[in-house]
């Protein structure tokens, strides 16, 4: 929104120094996740500008990094776990978290209130927390280092944001078109695949970003679940910081970065599509 030109310099002085302070913290939260990218092509073994990187000379640059990355085995097996382990949890979240949605959104429904924040909770308590509590429960009933253990986990993780985004979406959703398919001989089913799954489509798909993203960036719980045979990108990159200083991690991370810019710029595309198709925005 446009200054007007009859703002008096009070409003003037909060309309450009709140615009410098949103800047000033835009730059303060991406600072660090910025710094690592040009990192990334160092091309010495350190985590710090060499000379010859200040001075944009090309042989202060190298893609060696990203080199080791893509044929180091360590590096290459924690890629494919977290592929195969993030696809997994995603589906399992998005199928249970959006029946979740839509039985919490129907009125009849007691304890709504109670339900939803007991769903939601592992998105609020401390992950530390939860991962304990997922360790001890895992080890009780044989999950605890398996495959389906971690994904179980990364999808208890995921579910409350697909709660989230696949309720909001439902609030405007017209319920009659449920019931006139159903006078029609529809079954509950054929309803849902037909009629309400393509319109709540934005908000599961939006759901199933955040908890693809929420897998594949976790490392505190797959530490407790996992096992060595199960170790992920962020695993992989926690253990280098500790036992081995390698700037291949700064590569990694890079890709990681490109990788959630990518989804959250999905996102925030399917985010629009839903605006329009409910008329929140011109078409």
């Amino acid at each position: 929104m446009a200054l007007p030109s009859y703002a008096s310099p009070l409003q003037r002085t909060w309309y450009y120094g709140f615009r410098v302070l949103c800047g000033l913290i835009f730059f303060f939260l991406m600072f660090p996740i910025i710094v690592i990218i040009p990192l990334s092509f160092n091309a010495q073994d350190f985590f710090t500008f060499t000379p010859e990187m200040v001075a944009l000379n090309p042989d202060g640059y190298s893609l060696k990094h990203y080199v080791d990355f893509f044929t180091n085995p360590d590096w290459q097996h924690a890629m494919w776990n977290s592929l195969s382990i993030a696809p997994m949890a995603t589906l399992v979240s998005v199928s249970l978290g959006t029946l979740a949605a839509i039985g919490l959104s129907q009125s009849h429904v007691p304890f709504k209130r109670l339900i939803m924040a007991i769903l939601i909770s592992p998105m609020i308590v401390p992950l530390i927390i939860s991962a304990a509590g997922m360790y001890f429960f895992f080890s009780t009933i044989g999950l605890q280092g398996t495959y389906w253990g971690v994904v179980l986990a990364h999808a208890i993780l995921g579910i409350p944001f697909v709660i989230i985004t696949v309720t909001a979406t439902l609030v405007g959703f017209d319920r009659s078109l449920t019931r006139a398919a159903a006078s029609m001989g529809a079954g509950p089913v054929r309803t849902f695949f037909k009629v309400q799954l393509p319109l709540i489509l934005p908000g599961v798909i939006s759901g199933a970003l955040f908890a693809f993203i929420t897998s594949f960036d976790e490392v505190v719980v797959v530490i407790f679940v996992g096992s060595a045979g199960q170790q992920t990108l962020p695993w992989q990159m926690f253990t280098g910081l500790r036992e081995q200083i390698s700037p291949t991690i700064l590569a990694v991370a890079t890709l990681m970065v490109g990788l959630s810019i990518l989804l959250l710029a999905t996102l925030e595309i399917m985010r629009r599509r839903n605006e329009r198709l409910r008329g929140l925005t011109p078409q």
